[in-house]
């Protein structure tokens, strides 16, 4: 199961309750998307700070201008990118819930978080060695360097 599956919208259901529709609990779940790609009026029933942060999530992780948006794969990929930023910044698992949570109203549970950067550090392990075993310094320098930035 993909990090992008186990992020929850906080307070999902006040939100379902202000915008008078049936919001799943997941953030990136369809029909999440559909209502944060596709609210314009809806949203503006929500309190100006749950707007703001709202339209931010949208605005950073949906707009990408694919035919396909916002099922395009991009609000996940860019997701996982913000999250591996944090954790270069050195930001612990329960560190990086907080700041999402600031940032854009979405949590995960710390456990989930650890999982998936732990799952990161395991692959790029196993990039290191196939890059060493094909002699391709560049790639097994570059996943060390990366491989650190994970494990903290």
């Amino acid at each position: 199961m993909a990090i992008t599956d186990k992020i929850y919208v906080k307070n999902h259901r006040q939100l379902s309750s202000a915008l008078d529709t049936n919001i799943p609990k997941g953030a990136f779940k369809g029909a999440t998307l559909d209502i944060l790609f596709n609210g314009g009026e809806a949203l503006e029933r929500l309190d100006e700070t749950t707007r703001e942060r709202v339209l931010d999530f949208a605005q950073d992780f949906m707009d990408c201008g694919c035919k396909n948006a916002p099922y395009c794969g991009h609000p996940e990929r860019k997701f996982i990118q913000y999250l591996l930023e944090l954790r270069a910044q050195g930001l612990s698992p329960s560190a990086i819930v907080d700041v999402m949570t600031d940032d854009y109203m979405v949590y995960a549970y710390e456990g989930d978080i650890l999982s998936f950067l732990d799952d990161g550090v395991r692959t790029l392990e196993a990039m290191e060695e196939l890059a060493r075993v094909d002699g391709n310094e560049e790639m097994q320098r570059r996943a060390r360097e990366t491989k650190r930035e994970l494990s903290g």
